[in-house]
């Protein structure tokens, strides 16, 4: 495997994902943000965090398998939340965990959340973006 996920002493624990990604691989990919539309571009999850934050991550998995690789290979995620608000963090952790039993993949990478105004259309409420390396 080409990414060692780790917590290093002094940093806080974080359930949701590692503090640093080692890499040791010798290609980067780059996933382009992510949001919760279907192959036919369809929005899944209309006024639903929980199910758009499951199918963008289902749809990075996608992303990444087409290019030879999984959620076990990423380095960095960063997502993008319209109007974020810390009360949304349990339906932002339902979706990934539903994206995760579906993908088979425990991985927790470093992560950044960042609250933002609007994303490309008015029905979508979250974009994840993936940074993966591969041998």
């Amino acid at each position: 495997m080409a990414v060692t996920l780790v917590n290093p002493e002094g940093l806080p624990e974080v359930d949701l994902y590692r503090q640093v990604s080692i890499a040791s691989g010798t290609r980067l990919v780059f996933i382009a943000g992510q949001v919760a539309r279907d192959a036919d571009g369809v929005t899944v999850g209309e006024g639903d965090l929980a199910a758009q934050v499951e199918q963008c991550y289902l749809n990075v998995g996608t992303a990444l398998a087409g290019a030879g690789a999984s959620f076990d290979d990423v380095v960095k995620l960063t997502v993008y939340l319209v109007d974020w608000t810390p009360d949304k963090m349990p339906l932002f952790l339902d979706g990934v965990a539903r994206a995760a039993a579906k993908l088979k993949t425990t991985s927790a990478p470093p992560f950044t959340g960042v609250g933002v105004a609007a994303l490309a259309g008015p029905d979508l409420l979250v974009e994840v973006e993936a940074t993966a390396i591969i041998s």
